[in-house]
């Protein structure tokens, strides 16, 4: 298997330079495991996504498979974001629910109707962020005293490289196209073309982009090729988001309005689908609350083991 350049790695993990690295998982240029091992004969095997949730990277010396944690403060940090993150999500999944159901059984009014879904997307919105920070501020280096250790703090970065952080990005543009078709919703007297352009369009951009946003997520956990890894939350978390993604497409598709009649193509695959769709999401926030890093002890982390034992440096850890 092809290995990545050094500035390459340099990009996800900083790995020691007398490691030997080799590239473990992935598709194509995104790389979701990395494994390099030390002269020592000791390994380390970092994962984008155990990095970014759990705070955690493995280490293998003398056979003893150890869990190298985040720093304290780190820690703290990825927890808030990934809490944040979660409730917004299952907030944003129960507004658009209980929205679709209302509409589903004329419960309420267009305004009230409408407002509802504004309310959920912002909820969307504002998690999908929170899973962008958290990617960009996730653990990139081992320190000198053995522990996960961040950058200072960033609100933004730019790394379409990093598998975690494209699948967050594709997923929050998601959320501003369903925000436009949101606010587009309250304008009043269009026209159908005018009801196709302005609200149906991006609503379906934003269905697409969630799809691509869960590929995305699968090919990160999965390390490349579709498998089921049942015992893994981060897996289910991800699969059930994608069942969502797709019950939002059906019912964006059903919600295009017909040029000659004026009506759109099937007002019960609208509601349930997207009361559906929205209760998967809701259902994935809810789990993602409990996909989080644990906060070390301060004499843990600065030893850089974790409950399995053991201490000392990390051959080759970084300052």
């Amino acid at each position: 298997m092809r290995e990545p350049t050094g500035a390459r790695t340099q990009e996800l993990f900083e790995v020691p330079a007398d490691a030997h690295v080799r590239r473990t998982g992935g598709r194509g240029p995104l790389i979701s495991r990395l494994q390099w091992e030390h002269p020592d004969g000791s390994s380390v095997t970092w994962d984008s996504r155990r990095a970014r949730k759990r705070g955690v990277v493995e280490v293998i010396r003398n056979g003893v498979v150890q869990r190298i944690m985040a720093r304290p403060r780190v820690a703290v940090r990825l927890r808030r974001c990934n809490d944040v993150s979660g409730v917004s999500f299952f907030l944003g999944g129960a507004l658009f629910t209980v929205g679709a159901l209302l509409a589903q059984y004329s419960a309420a009014g267009p305004t009230t109707l409408d407002w509802t879904f504004l309310i959920g997307g912002f909820w969307f919105s504002t998690g999908a962020y929170a899973a962008l920070v958290q990617e960009i501020n996730s653990p990139r280096r081992i320190d000198a005293e053995g522990a996960l250790a961040a950058r200072p703090w960033h609100w933004w970065a730019y790394e379409p490289r990093r598998p975690g952080w494209l699948a967050a990005f594709v997923l929050f543009c998601g959320t501003l196209a369903f925000a436009i078709s949101l606010v587009d919703a309250f304008l009043t007297n269009l026209s159908t073309h005018q009801q196709d352009r302005l609200i149906w369009a991006p609503e379906l951009v934003g269905c697409i982009l969630f799809l691509v946003s869960g590929h995305l997520g699968i090919i990160e956990v999965c390390h490349g090729r579709l498998r089921l890894l049942t015992s893994s939350l981060g897996w289910w978390i991800v699969v059930v988001n994608q069942v969502g993604s797709w019950l939002f497409l059906l019912s964006g598709l059903a919600a295009f309005v017909r040029p000659v009649t004026g009506e759109v193509i099937n007002v019960w695959m609208i509601n349930w689908g997207t009361a559906l769709g929205a209760a998967c999401f809701s259902a994935a926030g809810v789990a993602q609350i409990f996909e989080r890093p644990a906060v070390p002890r301060p004499a843990a982390a600065h030893r850089g083991t974790g409950p399995t034992g053991g201490s000392g440096r990390l051959p080759g850890a970084t300052g």
